[in-house]
């Protein structure tokens, strides 16, 4: 009954003071158009991305924007025709220019995607942008959204305007783990408090980044986070360190098209990085399930087994506990358009990411460490956000 009423008082404090993370209302705040539209790069860090290229590419080719744009692809050592394809998809489509560069290999240091942003930014260094927009490859983008972007930092003096793209939720298990994915991000990095002058909180959405390039300078972006294994929330973190002011948000009509039709596929997505979400470190790991447990797993125990032992108490509590994680689920639910009868099942899923996190650690101390399009990073210092 006592840990009925833990998990309870648990969720009265996420529902009343974790920063309204459950709601989605946060979009890109109110703009207007520039008097003059200021010169972007846009970097595309891509390895072995052929497969999402022809989706992704030409919605950034077709941008509508007023002002100077330009795309800097980086083919990151892909062994599937990348660039070929990316050159192709450019002279078929036409709209903004379209560079393709290669970095080579990282040196040692460097992980994940890192190096090619900072190839690509070194390419665009020569046009002296005032903005960069980092996007994946597996990224498309609606017409507008690069003059949206624009428009909104100009707007309220953002250093960093990042959209969490809407990922993609056909397959059965793509509707049953990706709305909690952003659910779960928001919980731990609630956007209302990312975009408050002087609050700790920092974080970003890797697929789509408008950075104000003299704030990158100023926080050495990539090289300080070159280690980053999370590196969004890296970036974050060095901008807003440095005195930047950023702003994170859920999008509207920028979304990624990569598919994770399998179970397997989501679970290397996120025990990829999980554990070096946690810092590399067993205490932190064991918070994190004790915590997941409290929070998600003694709800739904709790009411069936005080239904099943006559305690009332026990039942009761347990009950109202789960409501209250299932009215925070809606809202989630609603933004992706999913049925609405998927949030009771909330618990189910928290399991599956506790087992993840369990074998991101395990495979750490495996010595795979995380890995990233075929490359693995054993053991990383990696770099992640004030929170959770």
């Amino acid at each position: 009954m006592w840990i009925a009423a833990g998990s309870l008082a648990a969720w009265l404090w996420l529902l009343l003071c974790q920063g309204f993370f459950w709601r989605t209302d946060i979009r890109l705040p109110a703009r207007t158009d520039p008097d003059t539209w200021p010169q972007v790069c846009v970097v595309v860090p891509a390895r072995d991305e052929a497969a999402v290229l022809p989706e992704s590419l030409p919605s950034l080719l077709a941008q509508d924007y007023p002002g100077r744009a330009e795309i800097f692809l980086v083919d990151d050592g892909s062994s599937d025709g990348t660039g070929e394809l990316a050159r192709e998809l450019a002279s078929r489509y036409g709209g903004l220019p379209l560079t393709v560069g290669s970095p080579g290999e990282p040196p040692a240091g460097w992980t994940g995607k890192l190096w090619a942003v900072r190839h690509g930014i070194g390419l665009a260094r020569a046009r002296e942008p005032e903005y960069l927009l980092l996007t994946d490859a597996d990224i498309a983008h609606a017409p507008d959204s690069l003059r949206e972007l624009v428009a909104a930092a100009r707007t309220s003096g953002f250093d960093a305007v990042s959209l969490m793209a809407r990922l993609r939720v056909e397959s059965l298990w793509e509707r049953l783990v990706v709305p909690a994915f952003v659910y779960f991000f928001a919980q731990l990095y609630p956007f209302r408090r990312i975009g408050r002058k002087g609050a700790r909180t920092a974080a970003a959405a890797g697929g789509c980044v408008l950075l104000r390039t003299d704030a990158a300078e100023r926080a050495r972006i990539p090289d300080a986070i070159r280690q980053a294994v999370i590196d969004d929330v890296a970036l974050a973190r060095a901008v807003k360190g440095g005195g930047g002011h950023i702003w994170l948000g859920l999008a509207e009509r920028v979304d990624s098209v990569r598919p994770y039709p399998r179970l397997h596929d989501l679970w290397r997505m996120v025990s990829r990085s999980a554990y070096a979400q946690l810092r590399h470190n067993p205490l932190l790991l064991l918070g994190t399930v004790l915590g997941l447990a409290l929070v998600y797993l003694v709800p739904p125990v709790a009411l069936f087994t005080g239904l099943a032992m006559g305690s009332t108490a026990t039942a009761v509590l347990g009950g109202l506990a789960w409501l209250v994680m299932t009215g925070t689920y809606l809202p989630m639910l609603r933004y992706y358009g999913q049925p609405l009868w998927l949030a009771p099942l909330l618990p189910f899923t928290a399991f599956l990411y506790l087992l993840m996190t369990v074998d991101s650690a395990v495979q750490h101390y495996r010595g795979r460490g995380a890995a990233w399009k075929g490359r693995t990073y054993a053991r990383p210092d990696a770099v992640v956000g004030d929170e959770g």
